[in-house]
């Protein structure tokens, strides 16, 4: 990391400026932030910032060459969740890219993949933070947090681009399962301020032949864009029935369209030959031939494949945790290689562990693009804000970078 900067922030902190830094958040959202923001941002070079983003893109792209990932990941999709795609498999509106750090045979700190996912990720509230955290903590003015070349101006307008695409926004809505209790509600607020967007509970939206509805300032609006935020699993678990026919012929197009939800994240990782990739293979593939990952079970990571924040990840399953998942499930899961990330944050309670996220937007008529990247520290096994709550020092984050020359 950028050391110089990291001593001087050390230096500098106050527990009276974390309170203001969480004030003008809560204040821009205008509502309680629900989930731990952390008390440092952090710093990274340039050129190991540039390594993430290009592997990042090198990854997505390698995933949509691929016939056999095409082919399998459409296989992949639940029946129930399965909706149509006329145009055939088009690019990802929304990817990210988590990276972790670790510390190279030679010493130098190199990085490896955590996870890839084409979901729209914090997107407006990420922005938020990384601003709150100049204006409060007085950061050098040459840091940056956009990618790409952007700067605000252009990653509102690119967001719009994507998410509104040039429909009336009141006829474009942000499509969320019981949005009011949702830990991410704040970064919702920011694109009604932003785009004129409005969220909807999945249930409320109403269908009348192709037509989708929502109601709104006392009439029923045409939906014209939906901007996916729905997960299928946390449908799944909530029981929770979208108030229209998902897989039907609808007068709507998507930001984010919800086969995307499965096609990548963790189900991409066995499709994925890189470097930077742990190697993974499917439950079902591994019991039937162990020689494709021939790793001691103590250093594998058991994942459920569709599951979202961490849920249901298992550190060094033994052999009967394996067998005890029915064969018919067993394609629904993951072995992945342990990687030991390293602590690099220096902070008042140690060092800490940081895991990077890129985040690309991909507009209709344009390429994949980075446009931010957030930050996540934690000194638990995972570095969810949900593992990472009863700590200090830790949490979501903003991550900034110098440029060359500054």
């Amino acid at each position: 990391m950028i050391e110089s900067l990291r001593r001087d922030f050390n230096a500098r902190y106050t527990e009276e400026e974390y309170g203001r830094l969480r004030q003008t958040v809560e204040s821009a959202v205008r509502m309680p932030v629900s989930f731990r923001i952390a008390e440092t941002p952090v710093f990274l070079p340039e050129a190991l910032l540039g390594r993430m983003v290009d592997t990042g893109r090198e990854l997505t792209l390698q995933l949509l060459a691929s016939p056999e990932y095409i082919r399998a990941s459409t296989e992949a999709i639940p029946e129930r969740y399965r909706l149509p795609e006329p145009d055939g498999v088009m690019p990802p509106h929304f990817m990210t890219a988590d990276f972790g750090f670790v510390r190279e045979p030679d010493g130098d700190l190199g990085i490896r993949l955590v996870e890839m996912q084409a979901f729209p990720s914090i997107f407006g509230f990420q922005d938020v933070l990384a601003r709150s955290h100049m204006e409060v903590y007085a950061l050098d003015p040459s840091l940056r947090w956009h990618l790409g070349g952007h700067d605000e101006t252009s990653y509102w307008r690119v967001l719009n681009e994507v998410i509104v695409a040039g429909h009336d926004p009141a006829e474009v809505v942000l499509l969320e399962v019981t949005p009011e209790l949702q830990k991410t509600r704040a970064d919702f607020q920011i694109y009604e301020g932003k785009l004129g967007v409005r969220t909807v509970d999945i249930t409320q939206v109403r269908q009348t032949g192709r037509r989708l509805e929502y109601h709104r300032d006392g009439r029923w609006m045409p939906i014209r864009r939906i901007f996916n935020r729905a997960i299928a699993d946390e449908m799944e678990r909530e029981g929770v029935q979208a108030g229209f026919n998902m897989q039907g012929e609808l007068d709507v197009t998507w930001a984010g369209h919800p086969n995307w939800y499965f096609r990548a994240s963790k189900f991409s990782l066995p499709f994925l030959e890189h470097p930077m990739v742990p190697r993974a293979v499917f439950l079902d593939a591994w019991m039937a031939d162990r020689s494709c990952l021939p790793l001691d079970l103590s250093e594998v990571l058991l994942k459920p494949l569709f599951s979202f924040a961490g849920k249901g990840i298992q550190f060094a399953p033994t052999i009967e945790d394996l067998l005890a998942i029915a064969p018919e499930q067993r394609s629904s899961y993951l072995l992945q290689e342990r990687v030991r990330f390293a602590p690099v944050i220096a902070t008042p309670h140690g060092p800490t562990r940081a895991e990077v996220r890129i985040m690309y937007v991909w507009p209709d008529a344009g390429e994949m693009q980075p446009v931010i990247s957030m930050a996540r520290l934690g000194r638990g096994l995972m570095m969810g804000v949900d593992q990472n709550r009863d700590q200090a020092w830790v949490g979501g984050s903003a991550a900034f970078y110098l440029t060359a020359g500054a």
